[in-house]
Protein backbone atom coordinates (compact mmCIF):
# COMPACT_ATOMS: atom_id res chain seq x y z
CA UNK A 1 0.00 0.00 0.00
CA UNK A 2 1.41 3.42 -1.12
CA UNK A 3 2.52 5.65 1.79
CA UNK A 4 -0.16 8.31 1.07
CA UNK A 5 -2.44 6.10 0.42
CA UNK A 6 -2.08 4.87 3.85
CA UNK A 7 -2.29 8.68 5.26
CA UNK A 8 -5.44 9.10 3.61
CA UNK A 9 -7.16 6.24 5.55
CA UNK A 10 -5.71 7.79 8.86
CA UNK A 11 -6.32 10.42 11.55
CA UNK A 12 -4.23 12.91 12.46
CA UNK A 13 -2.80 12.14 15.92
CA UNK A 14 -2.72 15.39 18.21
CA UNK A 15 -0.65 13.66 21.29
CA UNK A 16 -1.34 11.16 23.31
CA UNK A 17 -3.33 12.24 26.13
CA UNK A 18 -5.76 14.37 26.77
CA UNK A 19 -9.79 14.95 25.51
CA UNK A 20 -8.39 15.93 21.77
CA UNK A 21 -6.43 13.05 21.50
CA UNK A 22 -8.85 10.72 22.76
CA UNK A 23 -11.76 12.12 20.42
CA UNK A 24 -9.37 12.13 17.29
CA UNK A 25 -8.59 8.34 18.36
CA UNK A 26 -12.18 7.38 18.80
CA UNK A 27 -12.78 7.97 14.70
CA UNK A 28 -10.93 5.06 14.64
CA UNK A 29 -8.01 4.36 12.06
CA UNK A 30 -8.99 3.15 8.67
CA UNK A 31 -11.57 5.43 6.80
CA UNK A 32 -13.22 3.78 3.96
CA UNK A 33 -12.28 4.53 0.52
CA UNK A 34 -15.93 4.68 -0.45
CA UNK A 35 -16.15 8.17 0.60
CA UNK A 36 -13.86 9.84 -0.92
CA UNK A 37 -14.77 13.38 0.85
CA UNK A 38 -11.37 15.30 0.38
CA UNK A 39 -9.81 13.91 -2.84
CA UNK A 40 -6.23 14.05 -3.10
CA UNK A 41 -5.22 16.75 -5.63
CA UNK A 42 -4.08 20.62 -5.56
CA UNK A 43 -7.65 21.74 -5.20
CA UNK A 44 -11.68 20.89 -4.36
CA UNK A 45 -14.17 22.01 -6.46
CA UNK A 46 -16.73 24.16 -4.41
CA UNK A 47 -20.31 24.37 -4.74
CA UNK A 48 -19.90 27.04 -7.55
CA UNK A 49 -17.55 24.80 -9.51
CA UNK A 50 -14.81 26.70 -8.67
CA UNK A 51 -11.34 25.17 -7.32
CA UNK A 52 -10.69 26.25 -3.74
CA UNK A 53 -6.79 25.72 -3.00
CA UNK A 54 -5.94 22.92 -0.83
CA UNK A 55 -5.90 24.53 2.99
CA UNK A 56 -8.48 27.19 3.05
CA UNK A 57 -10.63 27.36 5.96
CA UNK A 58 -14.28 29.45 6.54
CA UNK A 59 -16.75 29.45 8.88
CA UNK A 60 -20.36 31.04 8.32
CA UNK A 61 -22.36 31.74 11.24
CA UNK A 62 -20.80 29.76 13.56
CA UNK A 63 -22.09 29.54 17.11
CA UNK A 64 -21.32 27.91 19.75
CA UNK A 65 -23.59 27.26 23.48
CA UNK A 66 -22.05 25.22 26.24
CA UNK A 67 -24.98 24.37 29.00
CA UNK A 68 -24.12 24.80 32.45
CA UNK A 69 -26.09 24.83 36.11
CA UNK A 70 -26.58 28.68 35.81
CA UNK A 71 -27.63 28.87 32.90
CA UNK A 72 -26.76 28.49 29.07
CA UNK A 73 -23.48 30.07 27.94
CA UNK A 74 -22.63 31.42 25.14
CA UNK A 75 -18.72 30.65 23.98
CA UNK A 76 -19.06 31.96 19.81
CA UNK A 77 -21.96 33.71 18.69
CA UNK A 78 -22.50 34.54 14.46
CA UNK A 79 -18.92 33.86 13.93
CA UNK A 80 -17.68 34.48 10.21
CA UNK A 81 -14.63 34.32 8.47
CA UNK A 82 -12.13 33.30 5.57
CA UNK A 83 -8.55 32.06 5.91
CA UNK A 84 -6.78 31.86 2.43
CA UNK A 85 -5.04 28.81 2.04
CA UNK A 86 -0.99 28.50 3.02
CA UNK A 87 -1.65 32.30 5.05
CA UNK A 88 -0.54 32.44 8.65
CA UNK A 89 -3.93 33.60 10.50
CA UNK A 90 -3.73 34.64 14.33
CA UNK A 91 -7.13 34.43 16.71
CA UNK A 92 -6.15 36.52 20.12
CA UNK A 93 -8.06 37.52 22.95
CA UNK A 94 -8.40 37.82 26.55
CA UNK A 95 -9.06 34.29 28.54
CA UNK A 96 -12.53 32.96 28.06
CA UNK A 97 -12.92 35.33 24.80
CA UNK A 98 -13.96 32.00 23.04
CA UNK A 99 -10.59 31.06 21.62
CA UNK A 100 -10.11 27.93 21.90
CA UNK A 101 -13.56 26.93 21.19
CA UNK A 102 -13.31 28.46 17.85
CA UNK A 103 -10.32 26.66 17.48
CA UNK A 104 -11.40 23.50 17.79
CA UNK A 105 -14.60 23.84 15.52
CA UNK A 106 -12.21 23.89 12.83
CA UNK A 107 -11.26 20.46 13.01
CA UNK A 108 -14.82 19.18 14.77
CA UNK A 109 -13.22 18.72 18.33
CA UNK A 110 -15.95 21.00 19.13
CA UNK A 111 -19.46 21.00 17.12
CA UNK A 112 -20.74 23.98 16.67
CA UNK A 113 -24.31 24.78 17.65
CA UNK A 114 -25.39 26.52 14.37
CA UNK A 115 -23.50 27.95 11.65
CA UNK A 116 -21.06 26.15 9.10
CA UNK A 117 -17.58 25.23 9.57
CA UNK A 118 -15.81 24.69 6.03
CA UNK A 119 -12.40 23.28 4.47
CA UNK A 120 -11.13 23.56 0.66
CA UNK A 121 -15.47 24.63 0.04
CA UNK A 122 -16.47 21.50 1.64
CA UNK A 123 -19.20 21.83 5.08
CA UNK A 124 -17.31 19.32 7.41
CA UNK A 125 -20.72 19.14 9.19
CA UNK A 126 -22.06 16.96 6.47
CA UNK A 127 -19.28 14.32 6.71
CA UNK A 128 -19.93 11.13 7.84
CA UNK A 129 -17.40 9.01 10.79
CA UNK A 130 -15.01 8.36 7.39
CA UNK A 131 -15.19 11.79 6.17
CA UNK A 132 -14.05 13.08 10.01
CA UNK A 133 -11.29 10.68 9.98
CA UNK A 134 -10.08 11.70 6.45
CA UNK A 135 -10.64 15.51 7.15
CA UNK A 136 -8.58 15.25 10.51
CA UNK A 137 -5.66 13.26 8.89
CA UNK A 138 -5.48 16.57 6.97
CA UNK A 139 -5.30 19.00 10.28
CA UNK A 140 -2.29 18.77 12.43
CA UNK A 141 -2.25 20.71 15.96
CA UNK A 142 0.29 21.95 18.59
CA UNK A 143 -0.56 22.00 22.04
CA UNK A 144 0.83 24.34 24.71
CA UNK A 145 2.14 21.67 27.35
CA UNK A 146 3.59 19.82 24.07
CA UNK A 147 1.33 16.18 25.34
CA UNK A 148 4.25 13.62 24.48
CA UNK A 149 4.80 10.47 25.93
CA UNK A 150 7.34 10.75 28.54
CA UNK A 151 8.31 6.89 28.11
CA UNK A 152 9.23 7.38 24.25
CA UNK A 153 12.31 8.48 22.38
CA UNK A 154 11.43 11.51 20.43
CA UNK A 155 11.54 9.53 17.29
CA UNK A 156 8.94 7.38 18.72
CA UNK A 157 6.74 10.19 19.25
CA UNK A 158 7.10 12.02 16.10
CA UNK A 159 6.25 7.87 14.53
CA UNK A 160 3.64 7.32 16.60
CA UNK A 161 0.49 9.11 14.16
CA UNK A 162 2.83 6.62 11.33
CA UNK A 163 2.24 3.85 13.50
CA UNK A 164 -1.40 4.00 13.70
CA UNK A 165 -1.57 4.72 10.42
CA UNK A 166 0.19 1.39 9.27
CA UNK A 167 3.04 3.05 7.69
CA UNK A 168 5.50 0.67 6.90
CA UNK A 169 8.83 1.07 8.96
CA UNK A 170 11.05 2.19 6.16
CA UNK A 171 8.40 4.69 5.27
CA UNK A 172 8.24 5.61 8.99
CA UNK A 173 12.21 5.90 9.66
CA UNK A 174 12.41 8.06 6.18
CA UNK A 175 9.36 10.64 6.80
CA UNK A 176 10.54 10.99 10.89
CA UNK A 177 14.10 11.70 9.62
CA UNK A 178 12.92 14.30 7.40
CA UNK A 179 10.57 15.64 10.34
CA UNK A 180 13.27 15.89 12.84
CA UNK A 181 15.77 17.64 10.20
CA UNK A 182 13.04 20.27 9.29
CA UNK A 183 12.47 21.34 13.75
CA UNK A 184 16.14 21.46 13.34
CA UNK A 185 16.93 18.05 16.55
CA UNK A 186 18.43 15.41 14.51
CA UNK A 187 20.80 14.83 17.28
CA UNK A 188 17.71 14.02 19.40
CA UNK A 189 16.08 11.27 17.93
CA UNK A 190 17.18 9.21 20.70
CA UNK A 191 16.80 11.45 23.38
CA UNK A 192 13.68 11.34 25.84
CA UNK A 193 11.23 14.18 26.63
CA UNK A 194 12.56 14.56 30.13
CA UNK A 195 15.94 15.42 28.35
CA UNK A 196 14.51 18.06 26.04
CA UNK A 197 14.30 22.05 26.74
CA UNK A 198 10.84 23.36 26.52
CA UNK A 199 11.63 24.79 22.84
CA UNK A 200 12.93 21.29 21.97
CA UNK A 201 10.13 19.51 23.57
CA UNK A 202 7.62 21.93 21.46
CA UNK A 203 9.83 21.58 18.17
CA UNK A 204 8.76 17.69 18.81
CA UNK A 205 5.60 18.45 19.28
CA UNK A 206 5.40 20.36 15.39
CA UNK A 207 7.22 16.85 14.31
CA UNK A 208 4.27 15.04 15.45
CA UNK A 209 1.66 17.21 13.89
CA UNK A 210 3.27 17.52 10.47
CA UNK A 211 4.34 13.53 10.54
CA UNK A 212 1.00 13.00 8.24
CA UNK A 213 1.59 15.81 6.18
CA UNK A 214 -1.55 18.20 6.89
CA UNK A 215 -2.69 20.68 4.42
CA UNK A 216 -4.00 22.89 7.95
CA UNK A 217 -1.83 23.09 11.71
CA UNK A 218 -3.92 24.48 14.44
CA UNK A 219 -1.20 25.98 17.48
CA UNK A 220 -3.38 26.35 20.53
CA UNK A 221 -1.55 28.64 22.82
CA UNK A 222 1.77 26.76 21.30
CA UNK A 223 4.30 29.28 22.80
CA UNK A 224 2.57 30.41 26.18
CA UNK A 225 4.53 27.93 28.16
CA UNK A 226 7.82 29.61 26.75
CA UNK A 227 10.23 32.14 27.41
CA UNK A 228 10.53 35.22 24.95
CA UNK A 229 13.68 34.08 23.40
CA UNK A 230 12.48 29.96 23.02
CA UNK A 231 9.06 31.56 21.74
CA UNK A 232 10.91 33.80 19.09
CA UNK A 233 12.59 30.88 18.07
CA UNK A 234 9.26 28.84 17.76
CA UNK A 235 7.66 31.39 15.75
CA UNK A 236 10.37 31.34 13.66
CA UNK A 237 10.39 27.54 13.01
CA UNK A 238 6.71 27.95 11.85
CA UNK A 239 6.94 30.62 9.54
CA UNK A 240 9.56 28.73 8.08
CA UNK A 241 7.45 25.52 7.93
CA UNK A 242 4.87 28.09 6.22
CA UNK A 243 7.13 29.34 3.46
CA UNK A 244 8.84 25.76 2.85
CA UNK A 245 5.80 23.67 2.88
CA UNK A 246 2.24 26.30 2.03
CA UNK A 247 0.87 24.62 5.42
CA UNK A 248 -1.96 27.47 6.44
CA UNK A 249 -0.99 27.93 10.10
CA UNK A 250 -4.08 29.17 12.16
CA UNK A 251 -2.99 29.75 16.00
CA UNK A 252 -4.70 31.31 18.92
CA UNK A 253 -2.78 33.49 21.69
CA UNK A 254 -3.09 35.94 24.07
CA UNK A 255 -0.30 37.73 23.22
CA UNK A 256 -0.15 40.53 20.86
CA UNK A 257 3.86 40.31 20.04
CA UNK A 258 2.98 36.91 18.69
CA UNK A 259 0.53 37.75 16.53
CA UNK A 260 3.13 40.84 15.33
CA UNK A 261 5.90 38.54 14.89
CA UNK A 262 4.50 36.12 12.64
CA UNK A 263 0.57 36.38 11.48
CA UNK A 264 -0.38 37.63 8.20
CA UNK A 265 -4.42 38.43 9.06
CA UNK A 266 -5.38 38.30 12.78
CA UNK A 267 -8.94 38.50 14.29
CA UNK A 268 -9.53 39.72 17.88
CA UNK A 269 -12.52 37.57 19.94
CA UNK A 270 -14.39 39.69 22.89
CA UNK A 271 -16.84 37.47 24.54
CA UNK A 272 -17.67 34.92 21.96
CA UNK A 273 -17.84 37.77 19.11
CA UNK A 274 -15.40 39.03 16.44
CA UNK A 275 -14.25 42.60 17.54
CA UNK A 276 -12.31 43.24 14.87
CA UNK A 277 -10.26 41.65 12.08
CA UNK A 278 -8.10 42.34 8.81
CA UNK A 279 -4.20 42.75 7.97
CA UNK A 280 -2.07 42.96 11.36
CA UNK A 281 -0.60 46.11 10.12
CA UNK A 282 -4.00 47.28 9.59
CA UNK A 283 -5.54 46.24 13.07
CA UNK A 284 -2.74 46.96 15.11
CA UNK A 285 -2.13 50.65 13.41
CA UNK A 286 -5.83 51.87 13.52
CA UNK A 287 -7.84 49.61 16.32
CA UNK A 288 -11.62 50.22 16.18
CA UNK A 289 -12.50 48.48 19.08
CA UNK A 290 -11.25 48.96 23.26
CA UNK A 291 -10.91 45.04 23.46
CA UNK A 292 -7.93 45.17 20.74
CA UNK A 293 -6.99 48.67 22.53
CA UNK A 294 -6.69 46.88 25.74
CA UNK A 295 -4.52 43.78 23.54
CA UNK A 296 -2.25 46.32 22.19
CA UNK A 297 -1.68 48.69 25.39
CA UNK A 298 1.57 46.54 26.18
CA UNK A 299 3.31 47.38 23.21
CA UNK A 300 2.68 51.10 23.42
CA UNK A 301 4.97 53.39 24.32
CA UNK A 302 2.79 55.21 26.45
CA UNK A 303 3.98 58.36 27.97
CA UNK A 304 6.98 58.43 30.75
CA UNK A 305 5.98 58.83 34.12
CA UNK A 306 8.22 62.23 34.48
CA UNK A 307 6.47 63.45 31.17
CA UNK A 308 3.33 62.56 33.01
CA UNK A 309 3.60 63.77 36.08
CA UNK A 310 4.26 67.08 34.82
CA UNK A 311 1.74 67.13 32.05
CA UNK A 312 -0.91 69.55 32.58
CA UNK A 313 -4.72 69.77 31.06
CA UNK A 314 -4.67 73.37 29.87
CA UNK A 315 -2.20 75.79 29.30
CA UNK A 316 -0.59 77.46 32.22
CA UNK A 317 -1.31 81.17 32.82
CA UNK A 318 1.90 83.56 32.74
CA UNK A 319 5.11 82.04 31.92
CA UNK A 320 6.42 80.27 29.39
CA UNK A 321 4.61 76.63 28.54
CA UNK A 322 5.58 74.03 26.24
CA UNK A 323 2.79 72.27 24.14
CA UNK A 324 2.89 68.51 23.92
CA UNK A 325 1.95 67.43 20.39
CA UNK A 326 1.41 63.70 19.77
CA UNK A 327 1.95 62.19 15.87
CA UNK A 328 0.24 58.95 14.80
CA UNK A 329 1.66 56.87 12.32
CA UNK A 330 -1.21 53.58 11.38
CA UNK A 331 0.73 52.58 8.39
CA UNK A 332 -1.71 53.36 6.18
CA UNK A 333 -0.47 54.84 2.26
CA UNK A 334 2.99 54.52 2.88
CA UNK A 335 3.76 57.76 5.30
CA UNK A 336 6.34 57.75 7.51
CA UNK A 337 7.56 59.93 10.40
CA UNK A 338 10.57 62.08 7.86
CA UNK A 339 11.76 64.57 10.60
CA UNK A 340 12.77 67.26 8.04
CA UNK A 341 9.13 67.76 6.90
CA UNK A 342 7.64 67.43 10.37
CA UNK A 343 10.35 70.09 11.41
CA UNK A 344 9.35 72.65 8.60
CA UNK A 345 5.39 71.98 9.45
CA UNK A 346 5.51 73.04 12.98
CA UNK A 347 6.79 75.84 15.24
CA UNK A 348 10.56 76.73 15.05
CA UNK A 349 12.23 74.81 18.26
CA UNK A 350 9.76 71.37 17.64
CA UNK A 351 11.56 69.21 20.34
CA UNK A 352 11.26 65.26 20.23
CA UNK A 353 10.89 64.28 23.61
CA UNK A 354 9.88 60.89 23.39
CA UNK A 355 8.38 57.88 21.17
CA UNK A 356 8.68 55.08 18.84
CA UNK A 357 7.98 53.37 14.87
CA UNK A 358 7.41 50.20 14.51
CA UNK A 359 7.39 48.76 10.87
CA UNK A 360 5.06 45.72 10.71
CA UNK A 361 4.29 44.13 7.25
CA UNK A 362 6.14 46.88 5.83
CA UNK A 363 4.45 49.68 7.15
CA UNK A 364 5.90 52.14 9.49
CA UNK A 365 3.57 52.65 12.95
CA UNK A 366 3.63 54.18 16.18
CA UNK A 367 3.60 57.72 17.92
CA UNK A 368 6.35 60.53 18.42
CA UNK A 369 5.59 62.89 21.37
CA UNK A 370 6.97 66.67 20.14
CA UNK A 371 7.65 69.62 22.90
CA UNK A 372 6.02 73.22 20.93
CA UNK A 373 6.96 76.11 22.92
CA UNK A 374 4.32 78.59 23.20
CA UNK A 375 0.89 76.85 21.22
CA UNK A 376 -0.84 79.74 19.12
CA UNK A 377 0.45 78.26 16.33
CA UNK A 378 -1.50 74.97 16.97
CA UNK A 379 -4.81 75.78 16.51
CA UNK A 380 -5.29 74.17 13.44
CA UNK A 381 -3.37 70.53 12.89
CA UNK A 382 -6.06 69.57 10.34
CA UNK A 383 -3.96 69.77 7.35
CA UNK A 384 -1.10 67.95 8.58
CA UNK A 385 -2.73 65.08 8.27
CA UNK A 386 -4.02 65.00 5.00
CA UNK A 387 -3.08 65.42 1.39
CA UNK A 388 0.92 66.62 0.18
CA UNK A 389 1.28 68.21 3.32
CA UNK A 390 0.11 65.45 5.74
CA UNK A 391 3.21 64.32 8.44
CA UNK A 392 1.52 62.28 10.33
CA UNK A 393 -1.82 60.31 10.29
CA UNK A 394 -2.92 61.70 13.34
CA UNK A 395 -1.78 64.63 15.32
CA UNK A 396 -3.36 65.98 19.06
CA UNK A 397 -1.99 68.33 21.65
CA UNK A 398 -2.37 65.66 24.67
CA UNK A 399 -1.62 68.41 27.62
CA UNK A 400 1.16 71.54 28.71
CA UNK A 401 4.18 71.88 30.44
CA UNK A 402 4.33 74.91 32.76
CA UNK A 403 8.17 75.59 31.09
CA UNK A 404 9.71 76.28 27.48
CA UNK A 405 11.94 73.30 26.88
CA UNK A 406 11.15 70.65 28.59
CA UNK A 407 13.14 69.12 31.42
CA UNK A 408 12.99 65.94 33.18
CA UNK A 409 13.00 66.59 37.17
CA UNK A 410 16.33 67.62 38.87
CA UNK A 411 18.04 64.95 40.22
CA UNK A 412 18.47 64.92 43.92
CA UNK A 413 21.65 65.72 45.39
CA UNK A 414 23.74 62.47 46.30
CA UNK A 415 24.38 61.52 49.89
CA UNK A 416 26.92 58.42 48.86
CA UNK A 417 29.99 59.34 50.91
CA UNK A 418 32.11 59.29 47.48
CA UNK A 419 30.53 62.42 46.20
CA UNK A 420 31.43 64.48 48.70
CA UNK A 421 35.04 65.96 48.96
Amino acid sequence: MAFASVLRRAPAFPGPGGPAATALLRTGVAASAAVPSFPAADATPAADGTDTPRGTVALRGVGKIYASPAGDVAALQDIDLDIPAGSIFGIIGRSGAGKSSLLRTINRLETPSHGQVLIDGVDIGTLDEDGLVTLRRRIGMVFQHFNLLSAKTVFDNIALPLRVAGARPAQITRRVNELLELVGLQDKHRSYPGRLSGGQKQRVGIARALATDPEILLCDEATSALDPETTHAILQLLKDINRRLGITIILITHEMRVIREIADQVLVLEQGRIAEQGPVWQVFGAPRHDATRALLAPLRQGLPPDLRAQLQAHPPQGGPFAAIVQLGYSGEGGLEPELARIAAALPPGARLVHGGVDRIQGHAQGELLLAVDGGAALADLAPLTSGPGAIAHSIQVIGYLPHGPWQPPAAHPSTHPSAHP
